[in-house]
């Protein structure tokens, strides 16, 4: 199995269980999440509830709670939304620290292909979520979601030279 870093912070942000697709000559890497039940197993022991004197809610558990598999299982931490300012603040900044971590080529690369990926965020800036991961490392990649016109489930963006593949 292989788990993705944040190059910056360490933080644990996505595995190869999540088949990604590459945008803009792989600076970005879309992600589809699913809603998930956490909690809230119920177990048929074959008994008769109503025959036993239980109510009619007896066996529904209050701790069953949906949330997103790839919020919940790499621990991502929801950030209030940026304005415009704010995100080409933080896309700078993220893009110089990242830049300083990468190969000469692949930080090239990077560059090549960073503003692109930078507009296409920028035009859906107003529709995205933002997280950071376990440790909110104030440099660290920003995980961006969002959902596509009509889905139920949300999709995430990656800055893949961000990435860091650890093999477990």
């Amino acid at each position: 199995m292989l788990v993705y870093q944040d190059l910056i912070s360490g933080d644990e942000l996505l595995s190869d269980s999540y088949p990604y697709k590459e945008l803009f000559n792989g600076c970005l890497w879309e992600v589809d999440g699913k809603w998930i039940v956490k909690g809230g197993v119920d177990v048929d022991i074959g008994a008769n509830p109503s025959a036993e004197g239980a109510g009619e809610d007896e066996g529904v558990d209050d701790q069953a709670v949906k949330v997103v598999d790839i919020v919940e299982i790499f621990r991502l931490q929801e950030q209030p939304a940026y304005d415009k300012k704010q995100f080409v603040a933080w896309v700078k900044r993220y893009i110089k620290n990242l830049t300083g971590k990468l190969e000469p080529e692949k930080a090239d690369e990077f560059k090549k292909n960073v503003e692109a990926a930078t507009k296409f965020l920028m035009s859906k800036l107003s529709d995205l979520q933002f997280f950071v991961g376990e440790s909110m490392h104030d440099d660290g990649a920003t995980v961006f979601a969002y959902y596509k016109e009509g889905a139920s489930d949300p999709t995430f963006l990656y800055f893949a030279h961000g990435l860091k593949e650890i093999k477990c």
